[in-house]
């Protein structure tokens, strides 16, 4: 499923980097220990070095760990807004369906196709009944 996040924030916006905090000790070749503050338990303090830059001291660069709204479950989870189009594909023994989704928060070129049973059981309020797909469709009436 899409739109699993971290530390709160989403976006364009959303800091790159928290921090500073002090390294505790070196694990191995490529692993730190960070000193880690109690608001950030939930987060596990081994990190890999691709994961840390050296502070250059820059203050306008540090974002406080309160404007970071860490909660206990860390993932965030994005909410469809519309189902935009249906598609059904064939494989050797049987057809999967599936819809493709618009997320709240997105542009419609970010929308990606979801399988539909998936989407029903978790979101069934975004497919109507089959009365009121049809109120909306033009047909055209046979001249015989």
């Amino acid at each position: 499923m899409k739109g699993v996040m971290r530390f709160g924030k989403k976006g364009k916006l959303s800091p790159w980097y928290i921090g500073p905090y002090r390294i505790a000790k070196r694990i191995g070749n490529v692993a730190y220990e960070l000193e880690l503050p109690q608001e950030l338990a939930v987060v596990h303090p081994v990190l890999h070095i691709s994961m840390l830059k050296k502070c250059m001291g820059d203050p306008s660069l540090i974002v406080p760990t309160e404007d970071i709204e860490i909660k206990g479950s860390l993932p965030y989870e994005e909410i469809p807004v519309q189902i935009l189009d249906r598609q059904v594909r064939k494989l050797r023994t049987k057809e999967v369906a599936s819809v493709k989704v618009l997320w709240r928060n997105q542009f419609v070129e970010e929308a990606t196709w979801e399988a539909e049973e998936d989407m029903k059981k978790k979101y069934p309020h975004l497919f109507g009944s089959d009365e009121s797909a049809d109120q909306g469709t033009k047909y055209l009436l046979s001249a015989l």
